[in-house]
């Protein structure tokens, strides 16, 4: 029997609700990214500080991770589709406010644009859980890794359209206008939300208390070698490895290239994760998904290093675009690993515990980098990490032996090693 995950590359598209999600991911992605870029800028333009980049991550992380397991929990509880369409509105007032503060160029209130962040980041806590749960109810299992593969690369399409595009509106129409246009984004991503019919609520278990539900969901994680594993290589490489809330310094002090500039060295690494999110929907890296991860996240590591390094904008930017890649074939991994590992009745909190380790692997390592190229300097900061991402690498390899012998089968997607 053919695999459909490799013969119809595109049958899930023939499913209307598939189309819908991955319309409201693909928006979200576009604004959310264009806005993490923009604001980054805007901030350091007002301070002219690393330090200030990494409060700024800060700023959303505290919420976001300290409300997930919470997340987790209302997700396997109440209406996934309903907290989507809430804090996909509150993205949206977020939006909108960040407008009305930078109004006055000359009165832009820092404390402000933290606010708003952290607003973003309370949101987040409750969305990241929800939507990761809501996929699994809205693509059949069969068509789980392809449907990976589609999402992700939308996810990377727009994560390379919406950081290269608003430096052009930056420069075209002002800080104003560009987060009204994010806006309006984020209100498109809302109505393709609106067209995904509520789905049925997992069966929940009497006399389970809010403790309970959520130790569970930790205890099925930290049982799991393979998951546990996968999680926590991510969290460390990506937190030494985190150079992208760094480049707003690399763009303007360092290659000297300004808004535009900074738009591309931050699509250059969605878009070598797109290339190779598309090459996944026919082949897919999962049959020797733990070696796979591995060796990903071993090349991010040594493209961090040269990155460090290059004062050209050209290199730079292939260094970038080869971590995309490397980033690319562990996302595909990491994510069909949670899917495919977690029961129905658990995939809230599993993904509250997933995300929990992306945030902090995101926005802490973004301020981790910003505090330490406040003290020891940006270039040095970056080259340390990748070489911390590759010690990691070596410890997980010797403490996480059932990750590196994971394997799934591309026929049925049950584990075989």
């Amino acid at each position: 029997m053919n695999n459909p995950q490799n013969t119809q590359s595109f049958v899930i598209f023939k499913i209307p609700e598939i189309r819908f999600f991955i319309g409201t991911v693909g928006f979200f992605t576009l604004a959310n990214r264009a806005l993490v870029v923009i604001i980054g800028l805007q901030i350091y333009q007002l301070t002219h500080s690393a330090l200030a980049l990494g409060i700024l991550g800060l700023v959303e992380a505290i919420p976001a991770i300290s409300l997930a397991l919470f997340g987790g929990h209302v997700a396997d509880r109440v209406d996934r589709r309903k907290i989507l369409l809430i804090t996909r509105g509150v993205s949206t007032l977020c939006a909108f406010l960040l407008a009305f503060i930078s109004s006055d160029p000359g009165q832009t209130s820092l404390m402000g644009l933290y606010s708003v962040i952290f607003l973003a980041g309370i949101a987040r806590g409750f969305s990241d859980p929800a939507s990761t749960a809501m996929e699994a109810q809205v693509v059949p299992k069969e068509l789980t890794v392809n449907a990976a593969s589609w999402i992700a690369s939308t996810w990377l399409s727009c994560s390379i359209i919406g950081p290269a595009g608003v430096g052009f509106l930056y420069d075209g129409f002002g800080i104003v206008n560009t987060y009204f246009i994010i806006g309006i984004l984020f209100i498109l991503s809302w109505i393709c939300m609106v067209f995904i019919a509520p789905k049925p609520r997992p069966v929940i278990p009497k006399n389970e208390s809010l403790f309970q539900s959520i130790s569970l969901g930790l205890k099925f994680v930290f049982k799991e070698q393979a998951l546990v594993g996968s999680m926590s290589l991510d969290l460390f490489a990506v937190l030494f490895g985190g150079q992208i809330a760094l480049l707003p310094i690399f763009a303007t002090d360092i290659l000297h290239v300004g808004a535009k500039g900074l738009g591309l060295l931050n699509a250059a690494t969605a878009a070598g994760a797109l290339i190779i999110m598309v090459i996944s929907t026919k082949h897919p890296p999962i049959r020797h998904a733990g070696r796979n991860l591995i060796f990903c996240v071993t090349g991010f590591g040594i493209t961090m290093i040269v990155f460090a390094f290059s004062k050209d904008f050209y290199l730079s930017l292939v260094c970038l675009f080869l971590s995309g890649i490397f980033d690319g074939v562990s996302m595909i991994i990491r994510r069909s690993i949670v899917r495919l590992l977690s029961p129905e009745h658990m995939r809230g909190r599993i993904a509250s515990v997933s995300w929990i380790f992306i945030g902090a692997s995101n926005e802490i390592g973004a301020f981790e980098s910003g505090l330490v190229a406040h003290w020891i300097g940006v270039i040095p900061c970056v080259w340390a990490g990748g070489l911390a991402t590759l010690g990691v690498v070596m410890l997980a390899t010797s403490l996480a032996p059932k990750l590196r012998q994971l394997k799934f089968d591309p026929q049925n997607l049950n584990r075989i090693g």
